[in-house]
């Protein structure tokens, strides 16, 4: 089974960690395929910067950049377009 996991971010850098370090522990405990797909929602602090880093750490992580913010709904079908 394949597993894409959408997940709209706008400025959550304090939360960016701790989501992914749970969805992890939850995914990999399913023992399935899995993707993590991060929509950054033009944020303006440092949640692009860490999730280009978790991304780096972690081939699973994936991730699009809007340039402005465009909203949650429009986040979340950028992310069911680009999923595996």
């Amino acid at each position: 089974m394949n597993l894409s996991v959408i997940i709209p971010i706008y400025n959550e850098e304090s939360n960016i960690r701790s989501l992914y370090e749970r969805l992890k522990k939850v995914l990999e405990g399913m023992h399935v395929s899995y993707e993590l797909l991060f929509v950054n929602d033009g944020s303006y602090d440092q949640s692009l910067y860490l999730i280009k880093g978790l991304s780096l750490s972690d081939s699973q992580v994936k991730y699009i950049d809007f340039s402005r913010n465009f909203g949650h709904q429009v986040a979340v079908t950028a992310g069911i377009e680009k999923s595996k």
